[in-house]
């Protein structure tokens, strides 16, 4: 039987980790057919408690391939504003052109009222809005129309309610939201669709055991998302089954309230 995604090419960000989301993703892109380019940026999870798994891009391309797609991947810091566009000209030069971009990779640290400050609104901005905005525009400039267009950017459920201590997060995400309906609108006649998907809070291996039991009741499905939750839907999304589905931000976490 033919994948439904067979002969296609996707580029994710942010797949540097076992659990992650981006790796989620790209394993299921990759058992529906598509070839799978992921980036990874292991400097900024040195940064993060969980910390850096160096030999997981490797590995994870291996893993990819035994499920019969090309693979490749990058290390690629989207803060930088050159990295869009060498990262695209890699992944037409090693699988080809993209016809799915899954806007996963993001920067986020703690910061309230009390502590947020210009530069970490600039460190945010600068992956969050400006390293999403620019690839997404220049994948849309190098469309080829061989298959149906398909961008995916992940966000937070901003417009669903706070998410109190993270402004500078926050903010990045909510101006992701509103990029996602406009850029829709404005690439509908090119045969691309823009969505964004919230998967709520994700046991990506960032979570204690005490933040999992505080969640936990806010889940009327009784049991806390987990990063294969949120690549189910962008591989629909990704696939011909939405193709009447643009410019939408779809909360997929279980009902989550807060």
């Amino acid at each position: 039987m033919t994948k439904r995604l067979q002969g296609r090419v996707a580029v994710v960000t942010g797949a540097s980790r076992e659990r992650g989301i981006g790796t989620a993703i790209c394993r299921t892109l990759a058992r529906d057919g598509a070839d799978i380019f992921f980036t990874h940026w292991g400097r900024y999870d040195e940064t993060m408690a969980w910390g850096a798994e160096d030999r997981w891009p490797d590995a994870l391309s291996r893993e990819l391939r035994s499920l019969g797609v090309r693979v490749g991947h990058l290390a690629v810091d989207l803060a930088n504003p050159e990295s869009p566009s060498r990262l695209l000209d890699e992944v037409c030069r090693t699988l080809g052109n993209p016809s799915i971009l899954v806007n996963n990779a993001t920067h986020s640290t703690e910061g309230g009222f009390e502590t947020l400050s210009a530069e970490m609104l600039d460190a945010h901005y600068a992956v969050n809005v400006r390293g999403t905005c620019l690839l997404c525009v220049a994948f849309a400039r190098r469309f080829d129309e061989r298959h149906a267009g398909r961008i995916v950017n992940m966000v937070s459920g901003q417009d669903k309610g706070p998410m109190r201590g993270e402004l500078a997060y926050v903010a990045t995400k909510g101006a992701i939201t509103a990029f996602t309906v406009s850029l829709a609108a404005e690439i509908a006649s090119l045969g691309i669709t823009v969505n964004a998907v919230d998967p709520g809070p994700t046991d990506s291996g960032w979570m204690s055991q005490e933040l999992k039991t505080a969640l936990l009741p806010n889940f009327p499905l009784g049991r806390i998302g987990q990063p294969e939750d949120a690549a189910r839907l962008v591989a629909f999304l990704a696939s011909d089954d939405a193709q009447w589905i643009t410019g939408q931000v779809i909360h997929s976490d279980g009902g989550f309230w807060n």
